[in-house]
């Protein structure tokens, strides 16, 4: 994996919501400064601090945190930051659980605007899953947005094919930008289109990710290939290149399959508790990019070409960590930290943007919502369609658009 880098940018960032720190491996990579970063989970802030060399990161609620306390903590000034980095969780939205208006996570998104109203950094980069465009009719991200722009920044929203930019997974995320000085954004060019299944040159397949490690086990990276056994290890025999469980025969059923297989999850349709992914057990192909990598990939992507599921740094890979980055906790820990991550590698080419369109652009646009691109298809869920109705009507007049 290549990552770019500039030894001459100077920017300061903190990260929220950090995870392992994914996010801030890309950013760092590129030469932004990391002075802080900031999650819930005690296992993931011990990767971050083993990682990032020192203790950087810190356990911290951000639900319920005072940003002016850590603020002063970090002897910073209110619109000293050049970044604010991360997302906040995204179970509360994803289409694999169960979305709802209560959910204290969603509630999230109040706490990271209360972020930028304390630090006030130029830039920022939010993070979250596509079921965020769609909850609730699209009342969070609409509400969130509205924030942002009262606080004076210029957004730009993009719902984003990671596969497009060399990551080898469909992976599809919300990108929000923010930049309180006016300046204009432009999201990365791809590196090859996405259209459903057909993938053009330049995009990374599975294969590519993880082949040089397929044959043997490498303990210190945690790669240890784990055989099943009784009627796992049948389901996993059966399968072939791209089969799920809907396509096992009737005597290797569990009795969940049917239910999770057979159903689909339209945009803004709330969820039940429907027992996992549609997906399921599923054996990966190896010549395409992954399916999207989350926190129980490790036990339900079968390996494309051997009779085991995934490994944990097979999903590290996946999500383009380089083999050096350890991580800590159990292996559902460790894998709850990797499915959680912006992949670096993403991070690194937003970094970099990030920094073109900051040196390109000086002309001041107005605060407001300069433009959004939240699908590639021609047809809406009635959910989409009113997120997007609500979006255009915050939209700034097309006359500053570039």
């Amino acid at each position: 994996m290549d990552f770019a880098h500039n030894n001459n940018i100077d920017y300061k960032a903190i990260s929220l919501f950090a995870g392992a720190g994914g996010c801030s491996l890309g950013f760092q990579q590129y030469g932004v400064n990391i002075l802080a970063a900031y999650d819930i989970c005690k296992e993931a802030v011990d990767t971050y601090n083993y990682n990032f060399k020192g203790n950087k990161a810190d356990v911290e609620d951000l639900s319920t945190c005072d940003f002016s306390t850590i603020r002063d903590k970090l002897g910073l000034h209110r619109g000293e930051l050049d970044l604010i980095i991360g997302g906040p969780p995204c179970q509360g939205f994803t289409t694999a659980g169960l979305r709802s208006e209560t959910d204290s996570r969603n509630l999230l998104l109040t706490n990271y605007v209360n972020a930028l109203q304390e630090f006030y950094p130029r830039w920022f980069m939010m993070e979250n899953v596509e079921g965020i465009l769609t909850t609730i009719n699209g009342k969070f991200i609409v509400a969130c947005i509205q924030g942002m722009i009262s606080l004076g920044y210029t957004v730009y929203l993009k719902k984003v094919y990671m596969q497009e930019y060399g990551i080898p997974q469909r992976r599809k995320r919300v990108i929000i930008i923010g930049n309180r000085e006016g300046k204009s954004f432009e999201f990365p060019k791809p590196i090859s289109i996405a259209r459903g299944c057909i993938y053009k040159n330049g995009t990374r397949t599975l294969r590519e990710a993880i082949a040089d490690i397929e044959e043997v086990d490498i303990p210190e990276i945690n790669h240890i290939r784990k055989i099943e056994s009784g009627i796992q290890y049948e389901r996993i025999c059966a399968l072939r290149e791209g089969q799920t469980m809907k396509n096992l025969p009737k005597e290797l059923q569990h009795k969940s399959f049917a239910k999770r297989a057979a159903r689909r999850v339209c945009d803004g349709t709330p969820s039940e508790k429907r027992g996992g992914s549609p997906a399921g057990l599923k054996r990966l192909i190896y010549d395409e990019p992954s399916l999207t990598i989350t926190g129980s990939a490790n036990s339900e992507f079968i390996h494309p070409t051997q009779n085991r599921m995934l490994t944990v740094r097979e999903c590290a890979r996946i999500q383009t960590f380089p083999d050096s980055f350890r991580f800590f906790g159990s292996d559902s820990q460790q894998m709850q930290q990797i499915g959680n991550a912006i992949p670096p590698l993403f991070a690194n080419q937003m970094a970099k943007q990030i920094f073109i369109c900051d040196l390109k652009y000086s002309k001041s646009l107005p605060q407001g919502l300069m433009w959004y691109d939240v699908t590639k298809s021609s047809a809406m869920s009635p959910a989409l369609t009113a997120t997007c109705h609500k979006l255009d009507q915050m939209l700034v007049c097309n006359q500053f658009l570039f």
